[in-house]
């Protein structure tokens, strides 16, 4: 414990003596801003990791591109206009884009793009969600596009193939995109630095250079704020936020758009047994959870969706599963654990909100017989042992989606989509799945997700907790905060007020 807080110390003490000279005065050309984890690829294409898409939201864009009301809108294209059968969309490529190298984008570009997420030669680029496409081609200044069929979520799908220049190498240490912001440096486990773009097609961004320095530590990133050496830090608990002055700083909320839960291996005993997972929702109160561990910041959620999905959301599942912890205790007995059961959390150390509703439920479980370990790692460890290998019983995360459907939150618990890190399997689960990826018609589709959603909460797939508060601390002076209903951070609005 001395050495932990001898290291945040020293990180505090470093943080201050690098930002000395600008923490005196409010700085007008750049923004200093904390985030809880490092990033796992910087190939538009690879990225896995939420926090990573969340910061290169700024450095790529795709043909198109969700604004902050959650419309899809023109982005590398200037213009979309879709075939009477909706199966041939023609995009037209803006006249003055550039790529951060300075080169112009072409047609060409978008094909080499599109093709790399869909043609199977990279298979860490491959999107599932773009199999619809039949066949790409450049015909002039315009991309045409064929689909196997009609695609209501095509657009969405879409915004993920960022255009790269087809002529360009390596994309984890040299990224190249289209957006406001411009890649300059990057050293691991330490920072990123990125640069306003002057030949940005669209508005300028109001700060000239962003830095972003990777702070896994909870309590580093509140002294980093204190210090002075970072103006902004996002997703941050009510505990954190208490720490902060007031004359100092101010406090945004909004949602974080994340389905926060302790997700099952159902694979891995005892959560193999529907029974035990029920027993498990009986065992958590949400509203407690929320209210002990977040200061009652947080929507509850009862299934993989959180509200600002709209026509997708399934309000009643949000108390599908009374707080009854004797029931929980007659559903373990019935599974053959008359005497409760053993488990272990694992939970990414450098996410204290993960953190803290772990700890929430430890408390929660032993009111039914459930003894709960909480076991702590980092974050790339997480990545791999969880996620990656899924060599886990149960872990508390959140699960984000960066388009506006519900695909990319309920596929993953298809039987054979290869990021179903749960390991649900269920038939039903999966025929509905089909049916819903290849219907056309929009409120039929609609209907068929929040089936899906229902299946999930019926068969206790995951213990779901809630969409969390984004809290963010903005140094007072610091404009533009923009919320989207998306896991991003804009920064290109952000403006220091003079």
């Amino acid at each position: 414990m001395e050495k932990k807080v001898f290291v945040v110390l020293l990180l505090a003490l470093l943080l201050l003596a690098s930002c000395a000279k600008k923490s005196s005065q409010v700085p007008s050309d750049e923004v200093r801003i904390g985030v809880s984890q490092d990033f796992d690829s910087l190939d538009p294409h690879h990225m896995t990791a939420a926090g990573t898409k969340e910061i290169m939201f700024n450095v790529y864009e795709g043909l198109v591109k969700p604004d902050s009301s959650g419309n899809i809108v023109p982005a590398v294209a200037s213009q979309v206009s879709r075939s009477e059968d909706g199966k041939t969309y023609t995009f037209t490529i803006r006249d003055n884009v550039k790529f951060h190298n300075g080169r112009a984008v072409t047609a060409q570009d978008v094909v080499y793009s599109i093709n790399r997420r869909t043609d199977g030669k990279d298979s860490a680029a491959k999107l599932a969600a773009l199999n619809v496409i039949q066949g790409v081609s450049a015909q002039g200044n315009s991309v045409v596009i064929e689909l196997k069929e009609a695609s209501n979520e095509f657009l969405a799908a879409i915004m993920n193939a960022y255009i790269i220049p087809g002529d360009h190498g390596d994309l984890e240490t040299n990224p190249v995109g289209t957006g406001p912001y411009r890649f300059v440096s990057r050293s691991v486990q330490d920072s990123l630095v990125l640069e306003r773009f002057e030949d940005y097609w669209g508005t300028k961004a109001g700060i000239k250079k962003v830095t972003f320095r990777i702070l896994e530590n909870a309590e580093a990133l509140v002294l980093g704020l204190q210090s002075g050496a970072l103006d902004l830090v996002a997703h941050l608990s009510s505990d954190q936020t208490v720490q902060l002055d007031s004359k100092a700083f101010t406090i945004e909320e909004g949602s974080m758009n994340l389905v926060q839960a302790l997700y099952l291996n159902n694979k891995a005993k005892p959560f193999d047994n529907v029974l035990v997972r029920k027993a498990l929702c009986y065992a958590t109160d949400k509203r407690k959870i929320i209210e002990l561990a977040f200061d009652g910041y947080g929507i509850p959620l009862g299934t993989s969706m959180f509200p600002s999905f709209g026509k997708y959301y399934v309000d009643e599942l949000t108390d599908y599963y009374s707080y009854d912890p004797q029931k929980a205790k007659d559903l373990l007995a019935q599974a053959g654990y008359p005497d409760g059961i053993d488990i272990t959390i694992t939970v990414p150390g450098n996410y204290t909100p993960h953190v803290n509703a772990a700890t929430a439920m430890t408390e929660l479980f032993r009111q039914a017989g459930i003894r709960a370990t909480i076991r702590l790692m980092d974050w790339g460890t997480w990545l791999e042992e969880v996620y990656s290998n899924r060599n886990f019983q149960c872990t508390v995360t959140g699960v984000t989606s960066d388009n506006m459907t519900a695909r990319k939150l309920l596929e993953r618990f298809g039987s054979k989509t290869g990021n179903n890190f749960t390991n649900y399997s269920n038939e039903d689960y999966d025929r509905i799945l089909a049916q819903a990826l290849a219907e056309p018609d929009d409120a039929k589709q609609t209907a068929l997700y929040r089936e899906l959603e229902k299946n999930l909460t019926e068969n206790a797939a995951n213990v779901y907790i809630q969409d969390m508060a984004d809290l963010v601390a903005v140094r007072n002076g610091l404009k533009g905060l923009t919320f989207y209903p998306l896991y991003v951070l804009d920064v290109s609005a952000l403006r220091w007020e003079q």
